[in-house]
């Protein structure tokens, strides 16, 4: 019989997998302990899993393990998707005191597939049977009986044992089956008497043949759940198996009766499987695989507009562990910040690894006024679109932004309107401290430099050696990283005391050249007046002062290292490999050199981590790592983008923006970050404003902080259509990487439909896929419905994305590609700088590296007072810089400035703090 189960149970899941591609049944089985009779009953549930199809995982915890470390591993399982039945193999086995009642009850009700939490008890005392799990072994026995063919509605059935395991479940199942039942116990003193009016008997009290053969009533129907031991000279272990009922006598009087062993065994264990199969049913029935059961907020929608700000406190979050919940992260995976910001942990995309990924989407942009046009607005609402309209799983996966900006000039970097990641101050401001990591790592890397070149200069190199590698006890060892500083020098030696002088003097001497070095320390605050310093002017510094300078950090090649990493292995292999300056010699020095490798690994560890936040309408959201998008890539990390893919799934989307314009962000998206990655993107989605067309069509200069000019505020078709050459150079270039482009048509309350209508038209001349007007900042979501249809139908369409080069072009080569292809210029030009840089990194072994142009964001050119879609220029090239460990080298295009200064007015002006309520005033 157990056997006929076990064929339809597999069966049962062979239609599940065909109905569910990848999708299996899931038991896991908890066990405390060693003890050899768990582990063969253990074995014999793994075994009928196996062969039914079901995905069974055995967690073996020590016997040393504790009641709450057994608890911790069950909230663990309660949460795995993957899991849908669960059991805790009784005896726990544990040194340790352990509550089993507390155990069993900590499994969830709707994984209990063993049927012994309180909750599936009450249910089945009060008759729920279908919506609740019996205990095996009953449910076992019930289907015995049913197999005999006799109708056990009207019976008289004996229960004889009362355990919470077999004899109180068996009960009240043939209870609620309409039998009339007596339950007989230890106490119970007319057994016999009892046994005998039984036409239904179940024996289940633990005592080897305790019920007589000549007890019986004809015909009953016996049911032996017992297994004894009992002496017996003629085996070779000297005892035998045996149960509760007198067999041989029995079997004389019963009509039907069960075998031990042999008998009730079998069927637990198919009983086991086939509650396991139904949960996976149910689990069916409620959740489709790959589609979230999510909650999204509606939106109250006020016109006017109000401020960002409103706008975000005016909306209550969802808790972030119910959004980490929602999308499929198991809770050991979701490191809580507070109630609206999580960590996400790297296990999750291991744990996920064999999903397939979702679409890929990135949004870019038209060449920008001052002002931006839009792309994080847009992002938001395209996710929040296609979440909360169209019920797509889907992920944004956005930068995180520098706090020089959020109180300098820009502010806030959330979106805006009724498209913003929330809460926008938590978001704006610290967020989960990574910027303050890669503060911290930055300049203790800045601090080793001139350490080291201090000590180096005042210090003997028998005495640099001696603090290097100290003596402990009168032990001297090589540290790992000095392991690889030796082998890097071609010296094999592991012993401290086997180095030659030479050799001490090459692993001692870094012999910077100070005017080599490129690292600077940094600060996420806009001060102009760190643009240059002078260091080392204490008189403990012996004189040896220098010009240094600040950056901000978002400019740190630390965050370009974060962003571009996909482990923490590899972020520590890239931490090594940054080169901060050369030596005298003219070779590369490295942070590894500098010793300082492993603990920026440290420092960095929890930055790894991708933060977890949500949109307005609550879908959720990546925010991580945020580069510069001149002299970095400018995109959010690539570990975001990986986890996201897999937790939305094969059709789900995750929507990632790349900073500034196409020919910035865009361009190094797919040459750097999709180079790096390994994904491959399906759509890109450019957005465009009336106001950017008009100024690239001859429109006045438009400029941060001064109303706009009445030529940005009246129709003017002429001057839209000369200026959508930008537009039109800037989805050229998105297709030469062979991706389908959408225009997304970010629409002011000024423009006209006329307008609109037009920019809609040329874009879809130009190539587009398709453009669409957006309206998503004064509506939500709602407002890119268009798009976000747009982009599903793009996402269908087959692409053939490439690399405009190959890295193995010679630097020169690479840099003249970007500059004809994607700005329109007819050549470069390099200047002496720039030239000398190209002949250093070639030689050390850079030249390999993918191309990072670092020009403005104003213009396809390298002026930003050119407009439009220039050409025939010269673009001049005036230095070049490595980032090594990031993975790029950055030619500069012109001068900029890596540390941004405050203006007159900067936007902290309107920033305050409620003291009563610590609410974020005025932050926009």
């Amino acid at each position: 019989l157990s056997r006929q189960v076990r064929e339809r149970l597999k069966k049962q899941v062979v239609e599940m997998k065909e109905k569910f591609p990848g999708f299996r049944p899931g038991l896991a089985i908890l066990q405390v302990g060693n003890r050899d009779d768990s582990n063969l009953y253990i074995n014999m549930k793994l075994k009928a899993a196996a062969e039914i199809g079901i995905s069974a995982n055995h967690i073996k915890l020590p016997n040393t393990a504790t009641e709450a470390e057994v608890l911790k591993c069950i909230a663990s399982l309660n949460e795995d998707p993957a899991v849908h039945g669960f059991i805790v193999q009784l005896p726990l086995d544990s040194d340790k005191p352990i509550n089993t009642e507390k155990i069993t009850n900590a499994v969830a009700p709707e994984k209990d597939v063993d049927g012994l939490s309180s909750i599936n008890a009450g249910k089945l005392s009060r008759g729920d049977l279908g919506d609740c799990f019996i205990p095996c072994t009953p449910k076992g026995c019930m289907e015995l009986i049913r197999q005999t063919g006799v109708q056990v509605a009207g019976k008289r059935a004996v229960v004889v044992g009362r355990s919470k395991i077999v004899g109180a479940p068996m009960h009240d199942l043939l209870l609620w089956n309409h039998a009339t039942v007596t339950t007989c116990h230890s106490k119970t003193s007319t057994l016999a008497e009892e046994v005998g009016k039984a036409d239904i008997l179940v024996v289940a009290a633990g005592k080897a043949e305790m019920v007589k053969g000549e007890w019986i009533k004809p015909g009953a129907i016996v049911i032996d759940c017992g297994i004894n031991h009992v002496p017996d000279s003629t085996k070779a272990s000297g005892k035998r198996v045996v149960g509760d009922v007198a067999y041989n006598t029995a079997k004389e009087k019963a009509s039907y009766i069960t075998p031990v062993p042999g008998g009730v065994g079998p069927m637990t264990v198919a009983m086991l499987m086939q509650s396991t199969v139904e949960s996976a049913q149910r689990f069916l029935e409620k959740f489709q695989p790959g589609k979230w059961n999510i909650q999204y907020n509606q939106l109250t929608l006020k016109t006017p507009v109000p401020s960002d700000i409103e706008i975000s406190q005016s909306c209550i979050p969802k808790p972030i562990d119910l959004v980490a919940k929602e999308v499929g992260l198991l809770p050991d995976e979701v490191e809580l910040y507070g109630q609206t910001k999580a960590k996400v942990h790297l296990s999750a995309l291991k744990r996920l690894k064999n999903q397939p990924d979702g679409k890929y989407v990135v949004v870019t942009g038209i060449t920008p006024t001052p002002l931006g046009e839009g792309k994080s607005t847009t992002t938001v609402g395209l996710v929040q679109a296609l979440g909360a309209h169209l019920h797509q799983n889907v992920f944004a996966c956005v930068r995180q932004p520098s706090q020089g900006p959020t109180f300098g000039i820009k502010g806030g970097a959330a979106g805006g309107g009724y498209c913003q990641v929330i809460p926008m101050d938590e978001f704006n401001l610290h967020l989960t401290g990574d910027i303050h990591a890669i503060t911290a790592a930055n300049n203790l890397v800045a601090a080793a430099i001139d350490a080291r070149m201090f000590h180096e200069l005042t210090q003997t190199d028998q005495a640099l050696y001696n603090r290097l590698v100290p003596s402990v006890s009168g032990v001297r060892k090589f540290s790992d990283i000095q392991i690889r500083r030796l082998q890097k020098l071609g010296i094999n030696k592991t012993d401290p005391t086997a180095l030659t002088k030479e050799e001490v003097n090459l692993f001692v001497r870094l012999d910077i050249d100070p005017g080599t070095i490129t690292w600077q320390r940094v600060l996420d605050t806009n001060d102009r007046f760190l643009r240059k310093i002078t260091i080392g002017q204490s008189p403990t510094e012996k004189g040896f002062t220098r010009t240094a300078q600040f950056d901000i950090t978002v400019s740190s090649e630390i965050m370009a290292v974060l962003a571009l990493s996909d482990g923490l292995d590899d972020m520590k292999k890239r931490l090594g490999r940054m080169v901060v300056a050369s030596s005298k010699r003219g070779e590369p020095v490295t942070t590894d050199d500098l010793g300082v490798t492993g603990a920026l690994a440290v420092l960095m560890k929890d930055a790894i981590k991708p933060n977890l936040m949500q949109t307005l309408e609550g879908t959720p959201v990546f925010v991580h790592a945020g580069p510069f998008a001149n002299i970095a890539h400018g995109n959010s990390s690539v570990l975001a983008d990986k986890i996201a893919l897999k937790l939305v799934g094969k059709e789900g989307f995750v929507v990632t923006e790349a900073g500034f314009g196409a020919d910035i962000g865009m361009e190094k998206f797919f040459n750097i970050k999709c180079r790096y990655s390994g994904l491959r993107p399906h759509v890109a989605v450019l957005v465009a404003t009336i106001r950017a067309l008009k100024m690239h069509g001859g429109g006045p200069a438009v400029t941060a902080g001064v109303p706009l000019p009445k030529e940005y505020m009246e129709e003017n078709l002429e001057l839209l259509a000369k200026g959508c050459s930008n537009l039109n150079k800037q989805i050229q270039n998105a297709q030469m990487f062979g991706v389908p482009v959408v225009v997304a048509v970010n629409a002011f309350k000024t423009d006209t439909k006329a307008e609109l209508a037009l920019v809609v038209q040329l874009a879809k001349e130009a190539g587009a896929f398709d453009a669409v007007e957006c309206t998503h900042w004064a509506e939500g979501g709602k407002g890119a419905l268009a798009l976000a249809r747009a982009v599903q139908r793009a996402s269908q369409t087959p692409t053939n994305f490439r690399f405009l080069y190959n890295v193995e072009l010679p630097v020169v080569d690479k840099i003249r590609l970007i500059a004809q292809k994607i700005y329109g210029a007819s050549d470069i030009e390099l200047l002496p700088e720039a030239e000398e840089k190209v002949a250093l990194y070639t030689k050390q072994g850079f030249g390999n590296l993918p191309i990072c142009m670092a020009k403005t964001h104003l213009s396809l050119s390298h002026d930003p007072e050119r407009k439009g879609a220039p050409t025939g220029f010269i673009l001049p090239i005036r230095d070049i810089r490595a980032s090594v460990g990031a993975g790029f080298l950055y030619p500069l295009v012109g001068t900029m400035s890596t540390m941004p200064g405050l203006p007159t007015r900067p936007c902290f002006y309107d920033i305050d703090l409620d003291p009563v309520s610590g609410a974020v005033n005025g932050l926009f």
